[in-house]
Protein backbone atom coordinates (compact mmCIF):
# COMPACT_ATOMS: atom_id res chain seq x y z
CA UNK A 1 0.00 0.00 0.00
CA UNK A 2 1.25 3.49 -0.81
CA UNK A 3 0.28 6.96 0.33
CA UNK A 4 1.24 10.58 -0.21
CA UNK A 5 4.49 10.10 1.57
CA UNK A 6 5.48 6.86 -0.12
CA UNK A 7 5.22 3.19 0.84
CA UNK A 8 3.78 2.45 4.26
CA UNK A 9 4.50 -0.39 6.72
CA UNK A 10 1.83 -1.94 8.90
CA UNK A 11 2.62 -1.58 12.58
CA UNK A 12 -0.75 -2.13 14.23
CA UNK A 13 -2.58 -5.33 14.84
CA UNK A 14 -5.72 -3.89 13.28
CA UNK A 15 -3.95 -2.64 10.18
CA UNK A 16 -5.05 0.94 10.80
CA UNK A 17 -1.85 2.49 12.13
CA UNK A 18 0.45 3.24 9.20
CA UNK A 19 3.76 5.04 9.27
CA UNK A 20 6.09 6.04 6.46
CA UNK A 21 8.78 3.46 5.77
CA UNK A 22 11.17 6.04 4.47
CA UNK A 23 10.81 8.64 7.17
CA UNK A 24 14.53 8.79 7.92
CA UNK A 25 17.19 6.50 9.36
CA UNK A 26 16.17 7.20 12.98
CA UNK A 27 12.61 6.04 12.36
CA UNK A 28 13.75 2.97 10.47
CA UNK A 29 16.17 2.08 13.25
CA UNK A 30 13.47 2.63 15.85
CA UNK A 31 11.06 0.41 13.94
CA UNK A 32 13.67 -2.32 13.69
CA UNK A 33 14.58 -2.06 17.38
CA UNK A 34 10.90 -2.28 18.29
CA UNK A 35 10.52 -5.45 16.24
CA UNK A 36 13.60 -6.97 17.84
CA UNK A 37 12.41 -5.99 21.33
CA UNK A 38 9.08 -7.64 20.63
CA UNK A 39 10.80 -10.85 19.66
CA UNK A 40 13.05 -10.76 22.70
CA UNK A 41 10.12 -10.10 25.01
CA UNK A 42 8.15 -13.02 23.58
CA UNK A 43 10.97 -15.46 24.25
CA UNK A 44 11.75 -13.90 27.63
CA UNK A 45 15.13 -12.64 26.51
CA UNK A 46 15.18 -9.06 27.81
CA UNK A 47 13.12 -6.46 29.58
CA UNK A 48 11.15 -4.08 27.38
CA UNK A 49 12.16 -0.48 27.51
CA UNK A 50 10.00 1.56 29.90
CA UNK A 51 7.01 3.07 28.12
CA UNK A 52 7.38 0.77 25.11
CA UNK A 53 5.57 -2.32 26.29
CA UNK A 54 2.07 -0.98 25.67
CA UNK A 55 3.01 0.09 22.15
CA UNK A 56 4.15 -3.38 21.05
CA UNK A 57 1.32 -4.44 18.79
CA UNK A 58 -0.16 -7.76 17.83
CA UNK A 59 0.34 -11.40 18.58
CA UNK A 60 2.92 -13.44 16.69
CA UNK A 61 1.44 -14.91 13.55
CA UNK A 62 -1.50 -12.47 13.28
CA UNK A 63 -1.97 -9.98 10.43
CA UNK A 64 -0.37 -6.62 10.94
CA UNK A 65 2.48 -7.79 13.18
CA UNK A 66 5.80 -6.41 11.96
CA UNK A 67 8.66 -8.83 11.32
CA UNK A 68 12.23 -7.66 11.22
CA UNK A 69 13.99 -8.38 7.97
CA UNK A 70 17.55 -8.13 9.20
CA UNK A 71 19.87 -7.57 12.15
CA UNK A 72 20.28 -4.16 13.58
CA UNK A 73 23.91 -4.73 14.26
CA UNK A 74 23.60 -3.25 17.72
CA UNK A 75 23.97 -4.75 21.19
CA UNK A 76 20.45 -5.96 21.85
CA UNK A 77 21.07 -7.11 25.41
CA UNK A 78 20.48 -3.56 26.60
CA UNK A 79 18.18 -0.91 25.23
CA UNK A 80 18.66 2.81 24.73
CA UNK A 81 17.34 3.49 28.22
CA UNK A 82 20.13 1.54 29.87
CA UNK A 83 18.48 -1.81 30.69
CA UNK A 84 20.93 -4.35 32.05
CA UNK A 85 22.30 -7.36 30.17
CA UNK A 86 20.23 -10.43 29.35
CA UNK A 87 19.30 -12.18 32.61
CA UNK A 88 17.42 -15.06 31.06
CA UNK A 89 20.13 -17.57 31.89
CA UNK A 90 21.00 -18.27 35.49
CA UNK A 91 24.20 -19.73 36.85
CA UNK A 92 22.03 -22.24 38.68
CA UNK A 93 19.19 -22.62 36.22
CA UNK A 94 18.35 -26.15 37.29
CA UNK A 95 17.64 -24.97 40.80
CA UNK A 96 16.51 -21.36 40.45
CA UNK A 97 12.94 -20.20 40.72
CA UNK A 98 12.10 -18.03 37.71
CA UNK A 99 9.48 -15.40 37.04
CA UNK A 100 6.27 -16.39 35.24
CA UNK A 101 6.72 -16.99 31.54
CA UNK A 102 6.60 -13.86 29.44
CA UNK A 103 6.46 -11.46 32.38
CA UNK A 104 8.42 -8.25 32.58
CA UNK A 105 9.33 -6.28 35.71
CA UNK A 106 7.24 -3.33 34.62
CA UNK A 107 4.20 -5.43 33.84
CA UNK A 108 4.03 -3.94 30.34
CA UNK A 109 5.23 -6.85 28.25
CA UNK A 110 3.08 -9.49 26.58
CA UNK A 111 2.41 -12.78 28.34
CA UNK A 112 2.27 -15.07 25.35
CA UNK A 113 3.67 -18.53 25.84
CA UNK A 114 6.36 -18.40 23.15
CA UNK A 115 7.61 -16.74 19.95
CA UNK A 116 6.45 -17.25 16.40
CA UNK A 117 8.86 -18.45 13.79
CA UNK A 118 9.37 -14.86 12.65
CA UNK A 119 10.10 -13.64 16.14
CA UNK A 120 12.53 -16.52 16.71
CA UNK A 121 14.26 -15.67 13.43
CA UNK A 122 14.49 -12.04 14.49
CA UNK A 123 16.12 -12.98 17.77
CA UNK A 124 18.59 -15.27 16.04
CA UNK A 125 19.43 -12.60 13.48
CA UNK A 126 20.14 -10.08 16.21
CA UNK A 127 22.90 -12.23 17.63
CA UNK A 128 21.35 -12.38 21.12
CA UNK A 129 21.86 -15.38 23.36
CA UNK A 130 18.28 -16.64 23.77
CA UNK A 131 18.69 -19.47 26.21
CA UNK A 132 15.72 -21.38 27.58
CA UNK A 133 14.38 -19.67 30.66
CA UNK A 134 14.13 -21.74 33.87
CA UNK A 135 10.57 -22.60 34.76
CA UNK A 136 9.43 -22.79 31.15
CA UNK A 137 8.39 -26.08 29.64
CA UNK A 138 9.28 -27.08 26.11
CA UNK A 139 5.60 -26.99 25.14
CA UNK A 140 5.30 -23.40 26.36
CA UNK A 141 8.39 -22.41 24.43
CA UNK A 142 6.98 -23.68 21.14
CA UNK A 143 3.23 -22.99 21.39
CA UNK A 144 2.53 -19.60 19.73
CA UNK A 145 -0.92 -19.14 21.27
CA UNK A 146 -0.39 -20.69 24.71
CA UNK A 147 -2.36 -19.31 27.64
CA UNK A 148 -0.43 -17.20 30.17
CA UNK A 149 1.30 -19.39 32.75
CA UNK A 150 -0.10 -19.38 36.28
CA UNK A 151 2.42 -17.63 38.54
CA UNK A 152 4.17 -20.17 40.74
CA UNK A 153 4.00 -19.64 44.47
CA UNK A 154 7.33 -18.84 46.13
CA UNK A 155 9.11 -21.82 47.70
CA UNK A 156 8.37 -22.60 51.32
CA UNK A 157 10.92 -21.85 53.98
CA UNK A 158 12.90 -24.86 55.17
CA UNK A 159 11.24 -24.87 58.60
CA UNK A 160 7.76 -24.64 57.15
CA UNK A 161 8.41 -27.36 54.57
CA UNK A 162 9.50 -29.75 57.32
CA UNK A 163 6.41 -28.83 59.35
CA UNK A 164 4.17 -29.60 56.37
CA UNK A 165 5.86 -33.00 55.92
CA UNK A 166 5.49 -33.75 59.64
CA UNK A 167 1.78 -32.88 59.64
CA UNK A 168 1.20 -34.95 56.51
CA UNK A 169 2.78 -37.99 58.10
CA UNK A 170 0.60 -37.63 61.20
CA UNK A 171 -2.61 -36.85 59.35
CA UNK A 172 -4.25 -40.13 60.38
CA UNK A 173 -3.90 -42.59 63.27
CA UNK A 174 -1.21 -45.19 62.62
CA UNK A 175 -2.31 -48.76 61.97
CA UNK A 176 -1.59 -51.40 64.60
CA UNK A 177 -0.45 -54.98 64.14
CA UNK A 178 0.71 -57.58 66.66
CA UNK A 179 4.11 -59.06 65.96
CA UNK A 180 5.83 -61.92 67.77
CA UNK A 181 8.98 -60.89 69.54
CA UNK A 182 11.24 -62.43 66.91
CA UNK A 183 9.69 -60.22 64.19
CA UNK A 184 9.22 -56.96 66.09
CA UNK A 185 12.78 -55.66 65.97
CA UNK A 186 13.03 -52.22 64.36
CA UNK A 187 9.30 -51.55 64.43
CA UNK A 188 7.67 -48.80 66.46
CA UNK A 189 5.40 -49.55 69.40
CA UNK A 190 1.82 -48.57 68.60
CA UNK A 191 0.83 -48.57 72.28
CA UNK A 192 2.63 -48.01 75.56
CA UNK A 193 4.23 -51.16 76.92
CA UNK A 194 2.87 -51.86 80.39
CA UNK A 195 4.22 -54.48 82.77
CA UNK A 196 2.13 -57.63 82.89
CA UNK A 197 3.67 -58.63 86.24
CA UNK A 198 5.87 -57.31 89.00
CA UNK A 199 9.57 -57.32 88.12
CA UNK A 200 10.99 -59.30 89.74
CA UNK A 201 7.87 -61.30 90.47
CA UNK A 202 9.29 -62.59 93.77
CA UNK A 203 12.16 -61.81 96.11
CA UNK A 204 15.36 -63.13 94.55
CA UNK A 205 18.99 -63.39 95.50
CA UNK A 206 21.27 -60.88 93.82
CA UNK A 207 24.40 -62.94 94.59
CA UNK A 208 25.69 -66.44 95.09
CA UNK A 209 26.02 -66.92 98.83
CA UNK A 210 23.97 -67.72 101.92
CA UNK A 211 20.43 -66.77 102.83
CA UNK A 212 20.30 -66.17 106.59
CA UNK A 213 17.55 -65.47 109.11
CA UNK A 214 18.08 -63.59 112.35
CA UNK A 215 21.46 -62.89 113.99
CA UNK A 216 24.49 -65.15 113.49
CA UNK A 217 26.25 -67.38 113.67
CA UNK A 218 23.80 -69.50 111.69
CA UNK A 219 23.43 -73.21 111.63
CA UNK A 220 23.41 -74.79 108.18
CA UNK A 221 23.22 -78.16 106.55
CA UNK A 222 25.52 -79.35 103.81
CA UNK A 223 24.01 -79.69 100.35
CA UNK A 224 23.36 -77.83 97.08
CA UNK A 225 20.95 -75.38 98.68
CA UNK A 226 18.50 -73.20 96.72
CA UNK A 227 18.97 -72.92 92.94
CA UNK A 228 17.39 -70.56 90.42
CA UNK A 229 14.09 -71.94 89.21
CA UNK A 230 13.84 -74.29 92.15
CA UNK A 231 13.42 -74.08 95.87
CA UNK A 232 10.66 -74.61 98.43
CA UNK A 233 8.30 -71.82 99.45
CA UNK A 234 8.86 -72.52 103.13
CA UNK A 235 10.06 -69.94 105.67
CA UNK A 236 13.69 -69.94 106.80
CA UNK A 237 13.86 -70.57 110.58
CA UNK A 238 15.55 -67.94 112.73
CA UNK A 239 19.27 -68.62 113.32
CA UNK A 240 19.67 -70.78 110.24
CA UNK A 241 21.31 -70.36 106.85
CA UNK A 242 21.01 -72.08 103.49
CA UNK A 243 23.15 -71.87 100.36
CA UNK A 244 21.50 -69.85 97.57
CA UNK A 245 22.34 -69.15 93.93
CA UNK A 246 21.93 -65.87 92.05
CA UNK A 247 18.34 -65.51 90.85
CA UNK A 248 16.97 -68.12 93.22
CA UNK A 249 13.84 -67.39 95.15
CA UNK A 250 14.61 -66.14 98.64
CA UNK A 251 12.76 -68.07 101.36
CA UNK A 252 10.23 -66.16 103.43
CA UNK A 253 11.58 -64.60 106.64
CA UNK A 254 15.09 -64.26 105.17
CA UNK A 255 17.01 -61.38 106.77
CA UNK A 256 19.77 -60.97 104.17
CA UNK A 257 22.01 -62.72 101.69
CA UNK A 258 25.70 -62.98 102.57
CA UNK A 259 28.01 -63.21 99.58
CA UNK A 260 30.12 -66.34 99.43
CA UNK A 261 33.37 -64.35 99.76
CA UNK A 262 32.06 -62.60 102.87
CA UNK A 263 31.05 -65.82 104.68
CA UNK A 264 33.08 -68.44 106.59
CA UNK A 265 31.41 -71.83 106.99
CA UNK A 266 32.79 -73.90 109.93
CA UNK A 267 32.18 -77.37 108.60
CA UNK A 268 33.25 -79.05 111.85
CA UNK A 269 30.62 -77.21 113.88
CA UNK A 270 28.11 -76.70 111.08
CA UNK A 271 28.02 -72.96 111.72
CA UNK A 272 28.24 -70.03 109.29
CA UNK A 273 30.12 -66.86 110.37
CA UNK A 274 29.98 -63.47 108.59
CA UNK A 275 33.28 -61.77 107.83
CA UNK A 276 31.49 -58.37 107.64
CA UNK A 277 28.52 -56.80 109.33
CA UNK A 278 25.17 -57.92 107.93
CA UNK A 279 22.53 -55.33 106.94
CA UNK A 280 18.91 -56.35 106.69
CA UNK A 281 17.87 -56.81 103.04
CA UNK A 282 21.40 -56.78 101.62
CA UNK A 283 21.86 -58.48 98.21
CA UNK A 284 18.15 -59.27 97.95
CA UNK A 285 16.18 -58.02 94.94
CA UNK A 286 12.71 -57.44 96.41
CA UNK A 287 9.59 -58.17 94.45
CA UNK A 288 8.57 -55.21 92.25
CA UNK A 289 11.94 -53.47 92.58
CA UNK A 290 12.03 -52.69 88.84
CA UNK A 291 8.30 -52.23 88.24
CA UNK A 292 4.87 -53.11 89.46
CA UNK A 293 2.24 -54.82 87.35
CA UNK A 294 0.49 -52.29 85.07
CA UNK A 295 3.28 -49.74 85.28
CA UNK A 296 4.34 -48.23 81.92
CA UNK A 297 7.72 -49.52 80.85
CA UNK A 298 8.20 -47.62 77.57
CA UNK A 299 5.87 -45.20 75.75
CA UNK A 300 4.20 -45.57 72.37
CA UNK A 301 6.47 -44.48 69.54
CA UNK A 302 9.50 -46.27 70.99
CA UNK A 303 11.60 -48.12 68.43
CA UNK A 304 11.85 -51.79 69.32
CA UNK A 305 15.53 -52.42 70.00
CA UNK A 306 17.10 -55.65 71.28
CA UNK A 307 16.92 -54.20 74.80
CA UNK A 308 13.20 -53.43 74.41
CA UNK A 309 12.66 -57.02 73.27
CA UNK A 310 14.41 -58.26 76.38
CA UNK A 311 12.38 -56.01 78.66
CA UNK A 312 9.13 -57.05 76.97
CA UNK A 313 9.99 -60.71 77.39
CA UNK A 314 10.87 -60.20 81.05
CA UNK A 315 7.55 -58.41 81.56
CA UNK A 316 5.65 -61.36 80.13
CA UNK A 317 5.03 -60.43 76.48
CA UNK A 318 4.98 -62.96 73.63
CA UNK A 319 3.95 -60.38 70.96
CA UNK A 320 4.04 -56.60 70.73
CA UNK A 321 1.57 -54.01 69.36
CA UNK A 322 3.52 -52.36 66.56
CA UNK A 323 3.05 -49.93 63.68
CA UNK A 324 3.66 -51.50 60.27
CA UNK A 325 6.78 -50.18 58.60
CA UNK A 326 5.94 -47.67 55.86
CA UNK A 327 6.36 -49.25 52.43
CA UNK A 328 8.44 -47.20 50.00
CA UNK A 329 8.92 -47.48 46.23
CA UNK A 330 11.97 -45.83 44.63
CA UNK A 331 11.80 -44.63 41.03
CA UNK A 332 15.11 -43.54 39.49
CA UNK A 333 14.65 -41.19 36.53
CA UNK A 334 17.21 -40.23 33.91
CA UNK A 335 18.42 -41.65 30.60
CA UNK A 336 21.99 -40.66 31.45
CA UNK A 337 22.36 -43.07 34.39
CA UNK A 338 24.40 -46.27 34.39
CA UNK A 339 23.72 -49.16 36.77
CA UNK A 340 27.26 -50.59 36.48
CA UNK A 341 30.71 -49.82 35.12
CA UNK A 342 32.65 -46.62 34.67
CA UNK A 343 31.09 -43.38 33.39
CA UNK A 344 31.57 -42.90 29.67
CA UNK A 345 30.27 -40.98 26.67
CA UNK A 346 28.26 -38.52 28.77
CA UNK A 347 26.73 -41.27 30.91
CA UNK A 348 27.19 -41.26 34.67
CA UNK A 349 26.75 -43.81 37.44
CA UNK A 350 23.51 -43.86 39.36
CA UNK A 351 24.54 -42.94 42.91
CA UNK A 352 21.03 -42.56 44.32
CA UNK A 353 19.65 -46.01 43.54
CA UNK A 354 22.21 -47.80 45.76
CA UNK A 355 22.03 -45.10 48.46
CA UNK A 356 18.33 -44.45 48.95
CA UNK A 357 17.20 -47.98 49.86
CA UNK A 358 19.55 -48.42 52.83
CA UNK A 359 18.99 -44.81 53.92
CA UNK A 360 15.21 -45.24 53.94
CA UNK A 361 15.51 -48.56 55.78
CA UNK A 362 17.58 -46.76 58.40
CA UNK A 363 14.61 -44.40 58.76
CA UNK A 364 12.37 -47.38 59.52
CA UNK A 365 10.85 -48.05 56.10
CA UNK A 366 10.32 -51.27 54.19
CA UNK A 367 11.83 -50.56 50.80
CA UNK A 368 11.49 -52.30 47.46
CA UNK A 369 14.46 -52.36 45.10
CA UNK A 370 14.92 -49.23 42.97
CA UNK A 371 13.18 -49.18 39.59
CA UNK A 372 14.96 -47.31 36.78
CA UNK A 373 12.54 -45.64 34.39
CA UNK A 374 14.75 -43.23 32.45
CA UNK A 375 13.14 -40.07 31.08
CA UNK A 376 9.81 -41.61 30.15
CA UNK A 377 6.65 -39.74 31.15
CA UNK A 378 4.37 -42.66 30.27
CA UNK A 379 6.40 -45.14 32.32
CA UNK A 380 6.45 -42.70 35.25
CA UNK A 381 2.69 -42.24 35.11
CA UNK A 382 2.08 -46.00 35.00
CA UNK A 383 4.43 -46.60 37.93
CA UNK A 384 2.77 -43.93 40.06
CA UNK A 385 -0.75 -45.05 39.21
CA UNK A 386 -0.05 -48.69 40.04
CA UNK A 387 1.98 -48.28 43.24
CA UNK A 388 0.51 -49.60 46.49
CA UNK A 389 3.30 -48.14 48.64
CA UNK A 390 2.79 -45.62 51.41
CA UNK A 391 5.48 -43.38 49.91
CA UNK A 392 6.99 -43.11 46.46
CA UNK A 393 10.41 -41.48 46.16
CA UNK A 394 11.51 -40.24 42.76
CA UNK A 395 14.96 -38.96 41.81
CA UNK A 396 15.44 -36.18 39.30
CA UNK A 397 12.89 -34.62 36.97
CA UNK A 398 11.55 -32.09 39.51
CA UNK A 399 12.73 -28.96 37.69
CA UNK A 400 11.26 -27.65 34.44
CA UNK A 401 13.59 -28.89 31.72
CA UNK A 402 12.47 -30.60 28.52
CA UNK A 403 12.59 -34.09 30.09
CA UNK A 404 11.54 -33.16 33.65
CA UNK A 405 8.23 -35.04 33.73
CA UNK A 406 7.37 -35.16 37.43
CA UNK A 407 5.21 -32.03 37.59
CA UNK A 408 3.22 -32.73 34.38
CA UNK A 409 2.59 -36.35 35.39
CA UNK A 410 1.47 -35.38 38.90
CA UNK A 411 -0.88 -32.83 37.39
CA UNK A 412 -2.29 -35.40 34.96
CA UNK A 413 -2.94 -37.82 37.83
CA UNK A 414 -4.72 -35.19 39.91
CA UNK A 415 -2.13 -35.16 42.68
CA UNK A 416 -2.18 -32.50 45.39
CA UNK A 417 1.09 -30.58 45.71
CA UNK A 418 1.77 -29.99 49.39
CA UNK A 419 5.30 -28.61 48.94
CA UNK A 420 6.53 -27.34 45.59
CA UNK A 421 10.04 -26.03 46.11
CA UNK A 422 11.86 -25.25 49.35
CA UNK A 423 14.10 -22.27 50.11
CA UNK A 424 17.09 -24.49 50.91
CA UNK A 425 20.42 -25.18 49.23
CA UNK A 426 21.19 -27.68 47.96
CA UNK A 427 17.97 -29.28 46.83
CA UNK A 428 15.38 -26.56 46.54
CA UNK A 429 13.47 -28.10 43.56
CA UNK A 430 12.26 -30.87 45.93
CA UNK A 431 8.52 -31.47 46.27
CA UNK A 432 5.94 -33.35 48.32
CA UNK A 433 2.63 -34.47 46.84
CA UNK A 434 -0.34 -36.68 47.72
CA UNK A 435 -1.61 -38.92 44.96
CA UNK A 436 -5.23 -40.00 44.69
CA UNK A 437 -5.94 -43.66 45.33
CA UNK A 438 -5.75 -45.86 42.20
CA UNK A 439 -8.88 -45.34 40.15
CA UNK A 440 -9.95 -42.29 42.15
CA UNK A 441 -9.92 -38.60 41.31
CA UNK A 442 -8.48 -35.71 43.25
CA UNK A 443 -10.48 -34.98 46.38
CA UNK A 444 -11.58 -38.59 46.84
CA UNK A 445 -9.75 -41.49 48.49
CA UNK A 446 -6.12 -40.69 49.20
CA UNK A 447 -3.27 -42.68 47.74
CA UNK A 448 0.44 -42.67 48.51
CA UNK A 449 2.61 -39.68 49.21
CA UNK A 450 5.35 -38.78 46.76
CA UNK A 451 8.62 -37.09 47.62
CA UNK A 452 10.35 -35.80 44.51
CA UNK A 453 14.09 -35.51 45.09
CA UNK A 454 16.43 -33.49 42.88
CA UNK A 455 18.84 -35.55 40.80
CA UNK A 456 22.07 -34.22 42.32
CA UNK A 457 23.17 -36.59 45.12
CA UNK A 458 23.68 -34.14 47.99
CA UNK A 459 20.58 -32.24 46.92
CA UNK A 460 18.69 -35.54 47.15
CA UNK A 461 20.04 -36.06 50.69
CA UNK A 462 18.74 -32.59 51.54
CA UNK A 463 15.31 -33.63 50.26
CA UNK A 464 15.43 -36.85 52.27
CA UNK A 465 16.07 -35.03 55.53
CA UNK A 466 13.76 -32.12 54.77
CA UNK A 467 10.69 -34.01 53.57
CA UNK A 468 11.04 -37.81 53.64
CA UNK A 469 12.43 -38.20 57.18
CA UNK A 470 9.70 -36.24 59.02
CA UNK A 471 6.99 -37.73 56.78
CA UNK A 472 8.12 -41.30 57.44
CA UNK A 473 8.46 -40.61 61.15
CA UNK A 474 4.80 -39.60 61.23
CA UNK A 475 3.56 -42.54 59.17
CA UNK A 476 5.60 -44.97 61.30
CA UNK A 477 4.48 -43.40 64.58
CA UNK A 478 7.99 -42.33 65.54
CA UNK A 479 8.56 -39.19 67.57
CA UNK A 480 10.05 -36.30 65.64
CA UNK A 481 13.80 -35.85 65.83
CA UNK A 482 14.64 -33.61 68.76
CA UNK A 483 16.18 -30.37 67.57
CA UNK A 484 19.43 -29.42 69.22
CA UNK A 485 22.18 -26.91 68.60
CA UNK A 486 25.95 -27.23 68.59
CA UNK A 487 28.89 -24.87 68.37
CA UNK A 488 30.46 -24.64 64.93
CA UNK A 489 34.22 -24.13 64.69
CA UNK A 490 34.60 -22.28 61.41
CA UNK A 491 32.91 -19.58 59.45
CA UNK A 492 30.19 -21.11 57.27
CA UNK A 493 29.13 -19.12 54.25
CA UNK A 494 25.40 -18.90 53.65
CA UNK A 495 23.05 -18.29 50.78
CA UNK A 496 21.72 -14.72 50.59
CA UNK A 497 18.09 -15.80 50.98
CA UNK A 498 17.87 -19.57 51.55
CA UNK A 499 18.80 -21.99 54.31
CA UNK A 500 21.90 -24.11 53.67
CA UNK A 501 22.41 -27.70 54.84
CA UNK A 502 26.12 -28.35 55.34
CA UNK A 503 27.67 -31.74 56.26
CA UNK A 504 29.45 -31.62 59.62
CA UNK A 505 31.27 -33.98 61.96
CA UNK A 506 31.24 -33.80 65.76
CA UNK A 507 34.56 -33.14 67.49
CA UNK A 508 35.44 -33.43 71.16
CA UNK A 509 36.59 -30.26 72.89
CA UNK A 510 40.28 -29.95 73.69
CA UNK A 511 41.79 -28.75 76.97
CA UNK A 512 38.43 -28.31 78.59
CA UNK A 513 36.86 -26.70 75.52
CA UNK A 514 33.30 -27.39 74.43
CA UNK A 515 32.40 -30.12 72.01
CA UNK A 516 31.69 -28.69 68.58
CA UNK A 517 30.99 -29.53 64.95
CA UNK A 518 33.34 -28.92 62.04
CA UNK A 519 31.97 -28.25 58.54
CA UNK A 520 33.25 -30.60 55.86
CA UNK A 521 34.54 -29.83 52.42
CA UNK A 522 33.06 -31.32 49.24
CA UNK A 523 29.58 -30.05 50.01
CA UNK A 524 28.46 -29.17 46.48
CA UNK A 525 25.03 -30.35 45.27
CA UNK A 526 26.53 -33.17 43.17
CA UNK A 527 29.06 -34.33 45.79
CA UNK A 528 28.82 -37.20 48.26
CA UNK A 529 32.37 -37.16 49.60
CA UNK A 530 31.53 -34.78 52.42
CA UNK A 531 28.30 -36.46 53.53
CA UNK A 532 30.06 -39.84 53.49
CA UNK A 533 32.28 -38.58 56.33
CA UNK A 534 29.56 -36.68 58.19
CA UNK A 535 27.44 -37.61 61.17
CA UNK A 536 25.07 -34.67 60.79
CA UNK A 537 24.02 -31.65 58.76
CA UNK A 538 24.23 -28.10 60.07
CA UNK A 539 21.22 -25.91 59.35
CA UNK A 540 22.86 -22.65 58.28
CA UNK A 541 20.51 -19.64 58.13
CA UNK A 542 20.59 -17.15 55.24
CA UNK A 543 23.75 -15.08 55.32
CA UNK A 544 25.86 -17.75 57.02
CA UNK A 545 27.33 -17.98 60.53
CA UNK A 546 30.60 -17.01 62.15
CA UNK A 547 32.91 -19.37 63.99
CA UNK A 548 31.73 -19.87 67.56
CA UNK A 549 28.05 -19.63 66.66
CA UNK A 550 25.55 -22.31 67.62
CA UNK A 551 23.62 -23.91 64.75
CA UNK A 552 20.84 -26.46 64.59
CA UNK A 553 22.02 -30.00 63.80
CA UNK A 554 20.20 -32.77 61.95
CA UNK A 555 21.61 -36.13 62.99
CA UNK A 556 22.18 -38.81 60.38
CA UNK A 557 20.86 -42.28 61.25
CA UNK A 558 24.41 -43.60 61.59
CA UNK A 559 27.94 -42.48 62.37
CA UNK A 560 30.80 -42.89 59.91
CA UNK A 561 32.49 -46.27 60.19
CA UNK A 562 35.93 -44.78 59.49
CA UNK A 563 37.61 -42.28 61.85
CA UNK A 564 38.16 -39.63 59.21
CA UNK A 565 40.95 -37.19 59.89
CA UNK A 566 39.87 -33.61 60.15
CA UNK A 567 42.37 -32.30 57.65
CA UNK A 568 41.02 -34.35 54.75
CA UNK A 569 37.53 -32.92 54.75
CA UNK A 570 37.53 -29.63 56.66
Amino acid sequence: MTGPDGPRRASGSDGGDFRPAGGGSDLAREEEERAVEQALALVGGTTLRPGRGRDIPGTPGTPGTPRASGASGGDLSSGPTGDGPDQSASTDSASTDSAPVGSSPGGNGPSAGGPSGGARATAQASGSDQRHRPGRSSSEASAPNAEPATPKAPPLSWDRARAVATRAGRAGPPATIRLPLDRALGHVLAEPLGALTDLPSFDTSAMDGWAVAGPGPWAYEAGAGLLAGRGPDTPLPDGTAVRIATGARVPPDTTAVIRSEHAHPDEAKGLLHARRSVVTGQDIRPRGQECRSGEQLVPAGTVVTPAVLGLAAAAGYDALPAVPRPRVDILVLGDELLAAGLPHDGLIRDALGPMLGPWLRALGAEVAGPVRLGDDAGALRDALASSDADLIVTTGGTASGPVDHVHPVLDALGAELLVDGVAVRPGHPMLLARLPAPGQMKGQAEGPYLVGLPGNPLAAVSGLLTLAEPLLAGVAGRPAQDAYRALVHAEVHGHPHDTRLVPVVHRAGRAGGRDHVAPLRYNGPAMLRGIAAADGLAVVPPGGVRSGTEVEILDLPWAPATPWTEGCFT
